[in-house]
């Protein structure tokens, strides 16, 4: 076992935060061998508990769940930062000209490496992620994320219709590729699969039906697409499934609304949507660098809260400007308080902070195995500095709360707050 000394930040099954400024954490194997959360409290009260365990001092730090990122695609790290007059010009101008050198397994695999160095760099310990329509390109993300043991979902994306050679795949073909990467990778060490249409134009009602038949077979994958993300992508879906009740209602007609199903964006739903989503079980990845930076719109957290909907945080790189949580939950905190086009509301530090650790791995049907440090969670957590800059430190002295301290670790935040983060115990 170890045991680590340190502030300590958790949360409870109502999404409290629970808080210990002097903590204690201990990690050891549980029956499988896996490194797990033994216990996690306040270091007066467990202390004397575990005699001849070595506790390492890391007092005037923060330990933490590590962050799970929802939604992010790893083809697109080099296309971050890309400019674009909106969603579908980026896609024809950089996303797929850049994803058609995915075909090559070698560039695969360089990239997916790099990627996941990053997302460590970050803090963040789980994600569900993008590959392309290419299987060498998953292949590569899983044979880097296993070698890392990380817990990581991915899948083949899903696209045999109004997509450019390099990208487009064949219909048959790519639910044969599918099922058999299912088999290949589903469930081995801490890896998942996820059936992945890439957004309901770029699939033909043959593929989508295909991918509903597999989510039907395989019910414990998981299934990622996109859905409302801007207005001119809700009438394209209107126009090519006129049958559908609305662009999410293409989904449910092929079965691919369900628990373990995440859709990235869902900003132009009504409330029939978010309805169904909550009936479902669908969960909602908020993306809001992603969202802001291509103009789409704002998330209506009020809205999807008297729903019932489940959702949680996302970068959504390369649309997302930043792997950083810090930016990513700054930028949930814009979205929250725009009132123009909806009842703007202001978060608090602590459910900015809850949707991309335990709310995000809620929404994934995740919830105590990541994203927290309750006991029997995974030991993935990061270690913070708050005082990793002139200004965090000058600023978190003044904290005179967690709402505070949490607040200005979001605002002030990025890579140089991470110390450390910690994967199944390594």
């Amino acid at each position: 076992m170890k045991a680590y000394r340190a502030a300590l930040l958790r949360f409870d099954e109502h999404q409290h935060p629970l808080y210990d400024a002097d903590g204690l954490l201990v990690i050891g194997p549980d029956a499988h061998g896996r490194q797990v959360v033994r216990v996690a409290g306040a270091h007066a009260d467990l202390a004397g508990r575990f005699p001849g365990v070595a506790v390492e001092d890391l007092r005037g730090l923060l330990i933490a769940p590590g962050f799970v990122d929802l939604h992010v695609h790893y083809p697109q790290t080099d296309v971050i930062g890309a400019p674009a007059a909106g969603l579908l010009p980026w896609l024809e101008h950089y996303t797929f000209p850049h994803e058609s050198r995915f075909a090559d397994k070698a560039y695969a695999r360089g990239v997916a490496d790099f990627f996941f160095d990053e997302l460590a760099r970050h803090g963040v310990t789980t994600a569900l992620t993008f590959a392309t329509s290419h299987p060498t390109s998953v292949d590569a993300a899983f044979e880097a994320a296993q070698a890392r043991g990380l817990r990581f979902i991915t899948g083949k994306v899903l696209q045999d219709r109004h997509s450019p050679d390099g990208v487009r795949d064949d219909t048959e073909q790519s639910l044969i590729d599918t099922e058999a990467l299912i088999r290949r990778w589903h469930g081995v060490d801490r890896l998942g699969y996820a059936i992945t249409p890439r957004f309901a134009p770029t699939s033909t009602s043959a593929q989508l039906h295909g991918a509903g038949e597999l989510a039907a077979r395989y019910t414990d994958v998981w299934i990622q697409s996109h859905v409302a993300e801007n207005r001119d992508e809700v009438k394209w879906a209107a126009e090519l499934f006129p049958a559908s009740r609305s662009y999410l209602g293409v989904y449910d007609d092929f079965g691919l609304l369900r628990r373990r199903a995440i859709y990235a964006h869902c900003i132009h739903l009504d409330d029939g949507d978010r309805r169904l989503m909550a009936e479902s079980g669908t969960a909602a990845a908020i993306s809001p660098t992603s969202n802001l930076f291509l103009g789409s719109g704002f998330f209506d957290y009020q809205a999807a809260d008297a729903a019932g909907m489940g959702y949680g945080l996302a970068s959504d790189v390369g649309g997302g400007t930043s792997f950083s949580p810090f930016h990513t939950m700054l930028a949930a905190y814009y979205v929250g308080r725009e009132g123009h086009t909806k009842p703007g509301l202001s978060l608090t530090p602590a459910q900015l902070w809850w949707q991309h650790t335990a709310g995000a791995a809620r929404a994934l049907d995740l919830e105590g195995v990541v994203g927290n440090l309750q006991p029997g969670c995974e030991a993935d957590f990061v270690v913070l500095n708050p005082r990793a800059t002139p200004l965090l430190e000058r600023k978190t002295a003044q904290a005179e709360n967690l709402d505070e301290l949490l607040f200005a670790l979001i605002v002030l935040g990025d890579d140089r707050l991470v110390a450390r983060t910690v994967i199944g115990g390594r």
